[in-house]
Parts: structure tokens; sequence; C-alpha cells
């Protein structure tokens, strides 16, 4: 037990290890803390947040502490409650994106940024992407957008403009993007938008070149610390700079063996020449692992080694040795699934854990199919993560398009997107139409609904040209636009719970939601959610609340809502897997092409990211690891054998339990865990279950039109039986939603059925 202090709260540096002391005590001056998995890194900020404030006495507005996940920095607000109390209010922390908007909504006038901007997110941004490629004529499928936004977003990351990319382009391909780059820019600008890259870029123009807002933020704050400081890229690395130049007392926390995000513009680089850039900074390595077992630990660090891109470090425990590796071969992907459900349930039955221990992890999301079949044939409850997020459902996004447009009337993608919800006759060849002619007028989009909603009311025209609109269409709106200001007006006095019922009756939402014809009932349960979301903000003035309510939605990311439980097991992308930990991880797709990724295979920078993405799988891990391939794997368009992947060959062999028995689909019988037993630490090589091989012969017993029944998937139709090799191929559709599933004759528990 901690003693507390004079104020009654624990010691901050009692219970911490040697390396923790020294990174909470080194206080002045640059600092950089290696912190390798599971060694306490929030432990560390925090208590160097509150021994600043407490032992330093520091004032908490002095201090700011910026992470990447808004889940990361509610657990930091949580423990700094716990260690300094009401005095950590003042605290700014949040991500580097929430940091960033709130600045440019205080001081983005220096830039001419309206305060009531939109951010839009990643559907808006493709959207506005369309518009301007229309613009510089050209075709999408030549030129596909996403490919488009990736190098728009990666220039803004280097913090390079629309000009930058045209003069430095060294393909077609990026002049094309440079094009395009241009009028995006200027479509945002007219509908006073930015996106998530513009939120850093932006933020870094304006301490550049304000002296004045520049050193009002290095006064304010004294001491800056950045986690995960391997994910940065160039525009947050300089963001860091700028607020530090004053009193250098910045302090970087992360570990170049977990730089997974370069698909991102993370830069590796930032965390390896941080020491360049700041050489008197100090050093101190957090060596000591509290979250896996020595075998988990051994098995990450043999893994690791062999990259060349890192920082050295000897990473140890003290926890107990523990089970070994478990390394399973599946015959196909649904064999690897069920073995994965079949041990998750001998896990909770014989072992005492519990479905929420269990998490499978995976390089890319359409690997989740196989996985989610598998549970809900079984009966398994299962929480994806990374799914259709409430934010991104149709109604919650139709709705957050309403409050958007009440707050910037500017937002045409907002107004786009709720002219027709409800529908209310205005076609497509009415909104070109508007839109064209507004082009000519030069004036927003929804200033021209405006002018036509005067010339309803008989005001006389402010423009030669008259909207080339039917009178039904214009009619319809002139009613829009006197409904849109109506609810501005009303925003100025009403609450955001309050203008949210008033904009669902005024607008016949709620109406139109009701009476869908798509799952009505939990439709409208979402829009409920979302409007008691909204009680958070109401206790602000009327255009605040909504403002910092749609600042704060903007910004949520898909883990954000990730929450334990113990009842269902977790499916999750190793991506999204990092920061997270679990008492059992399974790792499957473990082949060459997946993990490592086909796209990474020409370049050793990327196969080492690919490397370092296998060892954050490995080290979310408490207790258990399995690592799972399939013998064959229908993927990317193609299927065949495949090859085990090279990571499975760096870990050494004697980690590994030793499989005792192969048994394969020809038994319907899955192995498990109770198949291996401890390996022989002599063992020269990696053991691996032995692959279940065909019959010699294998006769074909079905037909074109047959009936059968499958243990798993129920009953079915026959469409086509084909010669593969000794076996066949029987192509099944099954029904109750099953779908077409494509078989091995000798391994599918089919039966013929009397049709």
């Amino acid at each position: 037990m901690t003693s507390p202090n004079s104020a009654g709260t624990p010691d901050v540096l009692q219970g911490l290890n040697p390396a923790q002391k020294e990174a909470v005590e080194t206080i002045d001056g640059p600092l950089l803390i290696i912190a390798g998995p599971g060694s306490g890194k929030t432990r560390v900020i925090t208590h160097r947040i509150a021994y600043l404030v407490r032992d330093c006495r520091v004032n908490p507005r002095r201090i700011m502490a910026v992470t990447f996940t808004n889940k990361a920095a509610r657990e930091m607000r949580n423990r700094m409650d716990r260690l300094v109390g009401p005095r950590g209010e003042s605290l700014t922390m949040g991500t580097f994106h929430s940091f960033c908007a709130r600045m440019l909504r205080m001081d983005g006038g220096y830039l001419g940024l309206p305060t009531n901007y939109t951010i839009y997110d990643g559907d808006d941004q493709l959207s506005t992407i369309k518009q301007a490629m229309e613009l510089a004529e050209l075709d999408p499928k030549r030129n596909p957008p996403q490919a488009v936004r990736s190098v728009i977003s990666k220039a803004k990351s280097l913090l390079q403009d629309s000009q930058a990319v045209s003069k430095f382009a060294s393909s077609y391909f990026e002049e094309v993007c440079g094009r395009v780059y241009h009028h995006y820019e200027e479509i945002l600008a007219r509908n006073n938008a930015l996106d998530f890259d513009d939120l850093l870029m932006k933020a870094v123009l304006l301490l550049q070149d304000s002296e004045e807002v520049r050193e009002d933020y290095q006064r304010r704050y004294q001491y800056l610390m950045v986690d995960e400081f391997q994910d940065t890229n160039v525009a947050q690395y300089k963001l860091a700079q700028l607020l530090a130049g004053g009193h250098r007392n910045i302090c970087v926390v992360g570990d170049p063996d977990q730089s997974i995000y370069s698909w991102r513009s993370a830069d590796i680089r930032n965390i390896l020449s941080f020491q360049r850039d700041y050489p008197d900074a100090k050093t101190v390595s957090l060596e000591q692992n509290y979250r896996s077992t020595g075998v988990i630990l051994e098995a990450a660090k043999s893994l690791i080694s062999a990259n060349g891109m890192r920082l050295d470090k000897d990473l140890f425990t003290e926890n107990s040795q523990g089970a070994p590796l478990v390394v399973h071969e599946a015959y196909d992907v649904e064999d690897e699934a069920s073995f994965v459900v079949n041990e998750v349930d001998r896990l909770v039955r014989q072992e005492r854990f519990q479905p929420g221990d269990c998490a499978v992890m995976y390089r890319v999301n359409a690997q989740s199919r196989a996985m989610e079949e598998a549970c809900l044939h079984r009966g398994m409850k299962y929480r994806l993560v990374g799914g259709v997020r409430f934010y991104q459902r149709r109604e919650v996004k139709d709705l957050m398009a309403y409050l958007r447009l009440l707050h910037n009337p500017m937002d045409e993608v907002s107004l786009a997107r709720v002219i027709g919800v409800p529908p209310r006759g205005v076609g497509a060849k009415s909104m070109q139409d508007l839109v064209a002619w507004a082009q000519r007028q030069e004036i927003p989009l929804f200033t021209a609904m405006q002018r036509i909603a005067e010339s309803k009311k008989g005001a006389p025209p402010e423009t030669v040209e008259q909207a080339p609109l039917s009178s039904r269409a214009a009619t319809a709106i002139a009613r829009f636009a006197d409904m849109i200001d109506g609810l501005i007006k009303q925003s100025e006095q009403l609450h955001i719970v309050d203008l949210i019922n008033l904009a669902l009756e005024e607008t016949g939402f709620r109406t139109f939601i009701q009476n869908s014809d798509d799952r009505p009932d939990e439709r409208w349960e979402n829009i409920l959610e979302l409007r008691n979301t909204a009680r958070e903000f109401n206790a602000e003035a009327p255009r605040d609340g909504l403002a910092s309510m749609l600042e704060r939605l903007a910004l949520v990311a898909d883990v954000d809502g990730y929450e334990e439980t113990e009842e269902a097991m977790t499916l999750i992308t190793l991506h999204q897997a990092k920061g997270l930990e679990f008492p059992v991880v399974f790792m499957v797709g473990m082949e060459e092409g997946l993990l490592p990724h086909s796209r990474s295979m020409e370049s050793e920078e990327e196969i080492e990211e690919e490397r370092r993405l296998c060892y954050v799988g490995v080290t979310r891990a408490q207790q258990r690891v399995y690592l799972l391939r399939a013998f064959r794997r229908g993927f990317f368009g193609a299927s065949g054998p495949t090859k085990a992947s090279r990571f499975l060959q760096e870990i050494p062999a004697h980690l590994f339990a030793k499989p005792l028995t192969a048994q394969g689909p020809a038994t319907h019988r899955r192995p498990s865990i109770d198949d291996y037993e401890s390996p022989d630490p002599l063992s020269p090589r990696m053991p691996t279950p032995v692959k279940n091989q065909p019959p010699a012969t294998v006769r074909p017993t079905l037909k074109t039109g047959d009936y059968v029944r499958h243990t798993t998937f129920g009953e079915g139709v026959v469409m086509e039986c084909v010669a593969t090799g000794a076996d066949h191929e029987v192509t099944v559709e099954f029904s109750n939603g099953v779908g077409v599933k494509k078989l091995l004759l000798s391994y599918a528990p089919l039966e013929r059925v009397e049709g």
C-alpha cells in the first residue's frame, strides 16, 4: 500500500521501478522514453504529470499531454483524476486532432478560418474529391478517387499544398493529383470545411505564420508530453517542435518496434532521429514487461531482433514462463475458424477463461468473414471492432448532417445529403441545375436557395439570370431554405437536446424514420442514442454546445468505442489491436502474402513494418498465443496452397508446443491445445501440425442438383462437382442465408438427402 502525502493522496513515486522513477523525475529539457510493450508507459506519463503538479508545484494549465486515440486520452484523464484530483481539470490532455481543432476554433481567424468550420470525415472527403475530379475533368475509372485522396492526405501530412504537389510531381498521376488537390482546396474553402489532415496542417501554419499566437502557446505550455511518438507524422512532429520551442521541456514516449502506421503517414524516423534533433536529450528505456509471460516475451524479442530500423532494448519480465505458443495449420479458412471457436469453447469450459478474454487478430478486415460465420453457427457471441460504426450508420449521419448544416450553412456536402431526406420533390436534375446556377452567380449553394426563397416571397431578384428550375422544384427548395433558416435562428436560443427535438419535427425526419420500411425501430433507437449522447453538451451555451458536440463526434475512432466485456470474444485487425491487451490471442492468417502482406514484398522497409505488426500482435497477449495458418486459402481473387509466414521461422523452436497428433478434417474433430505437449528444448526446428492429406482417390458420389446436408451449414443443393487432383471440389448453395460454399469432397461432412 502506498503511503499518502500531506494531501492524503498516494506518493507518485511509490511502486515505480528504477527506470520508471528516473523518467518521472526527469523534468527539465528534452526527454526520450523508449517504452517496450507492457512496460507501464501510461503509468509513467500520468505519474510524471502528477509529479510536476504535486512535487514541483507546476500549474496544471502549463502542462499538455497528447496521444492518438480518445480511448487513450480518457484512460490518462481517469488516472490523473485519481492522482491529482480536481486540480487536474485544467490540464490539456487529448488527441492531436482534438487539440488542433480547439486551437483553430479560437485562433483560426489569423488564417482567415471562420469559427463555425465543419470537420469532414472520410466519406465527406471522398465526396469532395469526386467533385474536385469533375472540375478537373478527370475520369474516376482511370484515376480512382481513393488513390487521389491518399496522395493528397500524404501531401498534407508532409505540409505540402497543391502548388507543391504540382511543382514536385514525379509522375503523371501525381500531376493529376496536384490538379485535383487545387480544386479540392477551393471546395473546402467555399464550404468552410477542413478534413482531418487540415486540422494538423492548418495548426502548424498558424504557429509558423503568427509569432503572436506561437509565443502565446509557448508561454502557456511549459511542459509537453507526446505519447506514441513512433506514430507521429511530419506535421505532428513539427507541431510538437513549435509548441516546445520556448522552454524545450518536451518528453516523447514511444517504441520504434511498434511503428505500424506508415500507410497513415506515420514516420518512424521521428523517434529514431529525436536525439539528432535534440542533442542534449536524455534517453530512458522502460524494459520491464508487466503484461506477458516469459515465453511470449522471448518469442517477441526473437521476432523483432531481425529488424534493422530500431533502437535496441533488453526486455525482461518477472512473470512466470507460462504455456508454450501453439502453432496450428488448418486445411482452409473454415477449418481455421472452427479451430479457434472450438479452442475458445474449451478454454472457457476447462480453464476458466471468459470469452471476452480471447481476441482473434488478423491482417485485413476481410478475414473476419470466416470467423463471424463460425461464431454464428456455433452460437458464440463476438464483437467485431471496426465494423459499421455507430456514427457511420445512415440515419445517424443524416441527422448529424442536419446539425452540421445548422452550424455551417456553407457546408455543401451536408446540404446535398439532407436535401432529399426526407424526399421533398427536388430531384438530381434540379440539384445539378441549381449547383450550376450558383456557380455562375459565384455564390454558395445555400445562398442560392435563400435567393430562390426570397423571390418566392416577391422580393426583387438580385441577379439578372433566373434559376433554371421548375415551379415545383423552386417551391420545394424555397421551403427547405426557410426551414433551415428558422432552425439556424433557433440554434442560437435552444440547447442542443431541444434543438435536436425541434429539428426532428421541423424536417420531418422523425416521421420519415418511423414510417420507413427498413428497420424503423432499430433506426429510431439509434437516433435516440445520438440524442442521449447530446445531453453531455446540454450545459453549454446553445451555439457552443452544438459546436462542441460536432467537433467531438467528428474525431471519434473505431477503437474509441471498444469496451471490455466477459461475454464476447473480440475480432479485430492487428492495426486496431495496438494499445489493447488480452489474456489469450489468436493470430490467424500467418502466411506469406497475408502477414507479411503481398504489397510489402518488394521493400525491406515494408517487410520490417510487417514484422513490427506481427510483434504488436504477439505482445498483446498476457498468457496464451496461438499462431494459425491455412494450408489453402481463397483470397485476393485466387485460391490455392499457401506458404507459411517467414515470421513463424523467426521464433525459436523451443518456445512452441509440439503436436502429439494430427487430427484432420476427415475425422470431423478439430485439434485443440490438448493435442500438444511441452516442447523438446533440443528440438532443432519449429514443430508444426502435420498437414492433412486427402485420400489417394476420392470417387464422386454427388452430382449437380443433389440435395445434401452439412453438419455446420445445414441443407443445400449441389451446383457443381469437379475433379481437382485426386479429390473433387463440390460447390453447394446452402439455405438459411449461408450462401454458396466450395468444399473438398474428401473433407466435407456432406450426406445426400433425398429430395
